[in-house]
């Protein structure tokens, strides 16, 4: 029998994707993880079964259960970065992992010089930042939306004169998007290395070389190599990345990425792939809200940031701060509005949450006199004017907070949403998942 898992994040992010997928993985013998969004900033943590432990960022994060990768058209992939975490994979045993990894030849690749503009345009906002990764994502789309096909794709690695008359194009592009905002930057170390990535005359020899080992171990494949995959007997899990609430055209704008975050992408390759399968879309939430850098997070409480601190979610020059909040059944329902039909929940970090004293959850906000159940989703044609609207408004509503059991916490949220709990998550490894039974997993 063949099967589709389609898993989606439905917060800001940095809800135990990894951990879903690679239990995921085990629990199906899933021969292939996708990639359907996002890019490598990724940051999936996985502990396996003998403790050994690797933060996923371009593999698939099936990939210590025994799952192949495929990185879709959809995905932007950063190959100096992938070469760095096939090294730590390596190190913990697990092979070759670029031996089971494809990689779509439309597949958008980051570079340095997207990387510089970006974290330059942060620096110039001050304390106005978005609250990038500071991994180029951004500009890298930019520069595809307006060049095209002359922006750099996991095909040209193929041919090494395209490859540096690209990337001398695209250091072109972004030292002319520089010069925009070069008066607003400040005088400072950090400004000065990544303007000298822009800079330095000598770049081409350096990266290209760099580049060089990607290309021979890389699996680069044409874009219908996706219905090989999913012709194979056997369950595929679709591996989503960053959160709904980010989503580029359903998020709080501008606090958002450049990516869609929603279904949209894996629906779509399942299209393209022919593929008439079964389907179980699994939509992922801690029991507690979390957000990575700025934007609202109604429910957010300093010292529930200090009693809940990340173990991979540190303080960054880039995203900067990990801020947590109670769980909020208004923000829940803006995601599910947006992420569509879903079968099954997994909920995570039960055994985090259960250490707080006197947990609670959000039911509903107070906007002025006016109670708030739920964020009108704008259905149809989407608009940042209309996001950027419903931002205002979460950042100034005022979250209504009550008592809550967290055994009790599973129910409450299948109630509340009309989606059944399939999957309870009580720590970092598979052994600590629990399966419930006929919840749609």
């Amino acid at each position: 029998m063949n099967r589709a898992l389609l898993t989606i994040d439905l917060g800001f992010g940095d809800s135990g994707k990894g951990a879903v997928v690679d239990f995921l993985t085990r629990h199906t013998q899933a021969h292939t993880v996708v990639r359907y969004n996002g890019g490598a900033q990724a940051g999936h943590r996985v502990v396996a079964p003998g403790g050994h432990e690797h933060v996923f960022s371009q593999f698939g994060s099936g990939t210590l259960a025994g799952a192949a990768t495929h990185l879709s058209r959809f995905m932007l992939v950063e190959p100096l970065a992938m070469l760095e975490e096939a090294r730590h994979l390596r190190a913990l045993g697990a092979g070759e992992p670029f031996e089971r990894a494809t990689i779509d030849a439309r597949a958008l690749v980051l570079t340095p010089f997207a990387r510089a503009v970006n974290r330059l345009r942060e620096l110039a906002r001050g304390d106005a930042r978005h609250g990038s990764c500071g991994m180029g994502v951004g500009e890298t789309m930019i520069d595809f939306l307006a060049h095209g096909e002359r922006a750099l794709l996991a095909g040209d690695f193929a041919d090494r004169e395209r490859l540096r008359a690209k990337l001398a194009f695209l250091r072109a592009v972004n030292l002319a998007k520089l010069a925009e905002f070069a008066a607003a930057l400040p005088d400072t170390p950090a400004v000065a290395q990544e303007r000298a990535v822009l800079e330095d005359a000598a770049w081409a020899d350096a990266l290209l070389d760099e580049y060089a080992e990607w290309s021979e171990l890389a699996h680069v494949v044409p874009g219908d190599y996706l219905h090989t995959i999913m012709k194979r007997p056997g369950a595929v899990v679709f591996e989503a990345a960053q959160g709904v609430l980010l989503d580029e055209w359903r998020g709080f704008h501008p606090y958002t990425t450049w990516s869609t975050t929603t279904l949209a992408n894996a629906y779509q390759l399942l299209r393209e792939s022919g593929y008439d399968g079964a389907v179980t879309r699994v939509g992922i939430t801690r029991a507690y809200a979390t957000r990575h850098g700025a934007g609202p997070l109604p429910t957010e409480e300093l010292v529930l940031s200090a009693a809940l601190p990340d173990a991979r979610n540190v303080f960054g020059a880039w995203q900067q701060g990990f801020r947590v909040g109670w769980l909020d059944l208004v923000l829940l329902r803006y995601a599910l509005a947006a992420a569509g039909p879903l079968d099954t929940l997994a909920l995570t970090c039960l055994d985090r949450l259960a250490e707080v004293p006197a947990p609670q959850i959000c039911r509903h906000y107070r906007d002025g006199d006016a109670q708030i159940e739920r964020l009108a989703f704008l259905a149809g044609e989407p608009s940042l004017e209309y996001q950027e609207a419903l931002t205002q408004q979460l950042l100034r509503c005022q979250p209504q907070l009550e008592a809550v059991d967290v055994a009790g916490l599973p129910a409450l949220l299948a109630r509340a949403l009309g989606v059944p709990v399939g999957l309870l998550s009580y720590g970092a490894g598979p052994s600590a998942k629990q399966l419930v039974p006929g919840a749609g997993l």
